[in-house]
């Protein structure tokens, strides 16, 4: 049961990065689409505040399960964005 929860929690995590990093490259994109926008921030070098941006929306889904008292998948949400800020570093590192 634990482990399932702390599953979910980074599996929400993971979807809750992905649409904010969608949201955050559709925004800062002028009008062009997501592809576009990430192949210009990897070739600007970019890439790595941009998938940052993103991971702003973990902080929603955190909080909400702390406050459903929810603590596994909150676990679960708070280690992946672990893991992403670790690859953003290392990501930026090479």
């Amino acid at each position: 049961m634990i482990k399932k929860d702390i599953f979910i929690g980074m599996l929400i995590g993971l979807v809750a990065n992905g649409i904010g990093l969608f949201a955050i490259a559709t925004l800062l994109g002028q009008g062009d689409d997501f592809i576009t926008v990430t192949k210009a921030a990897a070739s600007e070098g970019f890439l790595g505040k941009l998938i940052s941006l993103g991971a702003v929306l973990n902080l929603v889904a955190f909080f909400v399960f702390i406050r459903k008292r929810q603590d596994y998948r909150a676990r679960g949400v708070l280690l992946i964005t672990i893991f992403i800020a670790i690859f953003t570093f290392v990501f930026k590192l090479f």
